[in-house]
């Protein structure tokens, strides 16, 4: 028998520190890559990106390699959906659209067998030679809530108060979506929004997590933001961007090549 392995995200956030999720990590060798780095978990994302349910166990078996959680955005309030996603190896559950305290309840008793909750009893890959599997399974799953609606702000003093849901995750640009302000999370009434949504959070005691970038990281952790989410993505194209800039301004050594066109 082995022992179950433990959440490193959850692990983190519990310890004081603040958890760091990589985003747009949809396969298996993307994952091995991004691991090396350190980040606590990697963010699958299965509501708007394209991994199969065939991908999954290999993708979190990557990431198992490098002490990373795989944390995994279902696409609904499903608890069949749920079910599957944890027997294939996932961690953590990001559920969308959580807005009424019926909502989290129901996303945190989805996550967790009976009798806390109703997940249905299989096991998945995380079970074979785990010593005390179904304890050891729901005290390191993580339930993460995506506060993405103005309607749940306005039930955020509420949905704090559902245990079992270990992350309100503040999610900006479905936030300015459903307050009319789509492709602008900047406009200052979605701001004030966010802020209010984290400072309930923070003050009720439970974990705040938001998307946060370079520029406005240490805003939101100065906020008591305790988990993030990041794009690597944005830092490719700011690499690319610098490297290409250098090489088209930088004249070639030696004037025009030979044979180039008089």
């Amino acid at each position: 028998m082995v022992e179950y392995r433990v959440n490193a995200l959850k692990r983190k956030i519990a310890s004081g520190g603040v958890g760091v999720m990589a985003n747009g990590l949809n396969n298996a060798e993307m994952c091995d890559f991004i691991g090396q780095f350190g980040f606590d978990s990697a963010f699958i994302d299965f509501e708007h990106g394209n991994p199969s349910w065939a991908e999954l166990a290999g993708i979190s078996r990557a990431c198992d390699l490098w002490d990373m959680a795989t944390v995994v955005r279902v696409n609904r309030l499903d608890p069949a959906q749920i079910l599957r996603t944890l027997d294939q190896g996932a961690m953590g559950i990001v559920v969308p659209h959580v807005i009424t305290i019926e909502d989290a309840q129901l996303a945190a008793r989805s996550c967790r067998y009976p009798p806390a909750g109703i997940r249905g009893v299989a096991g998945g890959r995380r079970q074979y030679g785990a010593k005390d599997y179904f304890r050891r399974a729901d005290e390191e799953v993580m339930c993460i809530a995506l506060i993405e609606d103005h309607e749940a702000v306005k039930n955020i003093r509420d949905l704090v108060k559902v245990d079992g849901v270990d992350v309100y995750y503040v999610a900006p640009s479905d936030m300015a979506a459903s307050m009319g302000h789509l492709g602008n999370p900047g406009h200052p009434d979605v701001q004030e929004a966010i802020d209010t949504a984290i400072k309930v959070v923070v003050k009720a005691g439970r974990v705040a997590g938001t998307l946060v970038n370079d520029a406005n990281m240490d805003k939101f952790l100065d906020k008591g933001v305790r988990c993030v989410g990041v794009s690597w993505m944005s830092w490719v194209g700011t690499g690319a961007n610098t490297f290409l800039g250098r090489a088209r301004a930088r004249p070639v050594a030696g004037g025009m090549a030979r044979g180039s066109a008089q």
